[in-house]
């Protein structure tokens, strides 16, 4: 399948919020209850039609522990998109968003697209530990789509995937126009420094008097 335009994504949050579980249950449509913790980092890619247009997806699974989060760094070059995940059972993976916030603002590109995802949405209320209105405010604050997910469910799983790349999407084509803006800018500001108001400046045949005509 021929596919227009690569998207790179980077998944991250703190370990054990559901992070590996999400890209194999999108990728691959199947959810391991077991946990395995990844080893530095892991990416898969999933072709995807995005309103028409096949697009690859390659998303890169980070691994959330700390021991790791060098190495991490070293792959938000290139990332147009980050899905930032917590656990509504864990109120520490959601305070731990801050960390993660100020790592993506010091290390991936200025408008790198974010969506936010509460991950374990299927809990019961007694096992929740952080409201949904708490993450639509801290969504809210960076201007990040939210969705709550569950990898156990299948729920909002597709959306947040399509929410990014479409918003990816949105952001390739606004950096065309201003590169475009910008183009016909220099273009204009060069025939206005060229200009020295004699007209065009042709090279003829030379005179009799050995001087060029102009």
């Amino acid at each position: 399948m021929d596919f227009s335009a690569t998207y790179k994504v980077l998944v991250l949050g703190d370990s054990n919020v559901g992070k590996t579980c999400i890209v194999h249950r999108y990728c691959d449509e199947r959810y391991y209850d077991t946990y395995i913790s990844t080893i530095g980092i892991d990416f898969k890619q999933k072709l995807i039609n995005l309103d028409g247009v096949p697009i690859k997806l390659q998303i890169w699974d980070t691994a959330g522990q700390e021991r790791f989060r060098t190495l991490t760094t070293a792959y938000y070059r290139g990332a147009m998109g980050i899905l930032l995940m917590y656990d509504v059972t864990s109120l520490d993976s959601f305070n731990n968003l801050s960390y993660w916030l100020r790592n993506i603002q010091e290390n991936a590109a200025p408008d790198v697209v974010k969506v936010l995802a509460g991950n374990k949405c299927e809990c019961t209320a007694a096992q929740r530990s952080v409201d949904k209105e708490r993450g639509d405010k801290i969504a809210e604050n960076f201007d990040m789509p939210f969705f709550e997910v569950s990898c156990k469910q299948n729920i909002n799983i597709e959306e947040c995937f399509l929410t990014l790349a479409r918003k990816i999407r949105e952001q390739r084509e606004h950096r065309g126009e201003n590169f475009d803006e910008d183009e016909q800018s220099k273009s204009g500001n060069m025939k206005k420094s060229t200009s020295n108001g004699l007209g065009p400046f042709t090279l003829g045949a030379a005179s009799d008097s050995g001087r060029c005509s102009c």
